[in-house]
């Protein structure tokens, strides 16, 4: 990131500017409230926003969404949660035929906190290439969903050939 704001400081000061702004957040976010027990559930999504903002200026053919339902202003979550799913999809969709997306929705209701995360799928041979390198991503968020939440989560994941969806569901 740190070199693509270099790289447009020159014609683009605007973008550069927002772009080290974005990454001076996602640092100070990473530092200071990763240490915490727990944060705001709406400061874990600022955190995502600006993660897959930054996403976006690395890649033409990216889009991404956010939706929120529910009152989730009053929900504490562990700190950084939800990014290794994020970064997950972000590495498993790379698709260089089209567009490639994350769709990320948050619901909170009867003290449930409902999580999805659904990114577009590369094609095969694509998909052969990450496959040689690393695997051990959703093993460990599933160990640490273990430890802090023990029974009040249930982890659901399903593919198809142009979509992987990951839901989690939180007891809170």
């Amino acid at each position: 990131m740190l070199n693509n704001a270099n790289i447009l400081a020159k014609n683009k000061p605007e973008l550069a500017s927002e772009i080290l702004t974005k990454l001076d957040d996602l640092l100070c976010y990473q530092i200071n409230d990763s240490t915490r027990d727990k944060v705001y559930l709406s400061a874990d999504i600022a955190f995502l926003r600006d993660f897959l903002d930054l996403e976006k200026t690395r890649r033409d053919e990216f889009e991404y969404t956010i939706s929120k339902e529910g009152d989730i202003n009053n929900v504490q979550v562990a700190p950084l949660l939800f990014i290794p799913f994020v970064e997950n999809a972000i590495k498993h969709n790379h698709n260089h035929e089209g567009l490639s997306y994350v769709h990320l929705s948050f619901s909170v209701h009867q003290n449930i906190l409902k999580f999805c995360c659904v990114n577009s799928v590369a094609p095969e041979e694509e998909q052969e290439e990450v496959k040689k390198v690393g695997g051990l991503g959703l093993a460990n968020i599933q160990r640490r969903l273990d430890l802090l939440y023990k029974d009040n989560y249930m982890l659901t994941q399903s593919k198809t050939d142009v979509a992987y969806t990951l839901n989690l569901e939180l007891k809170l």
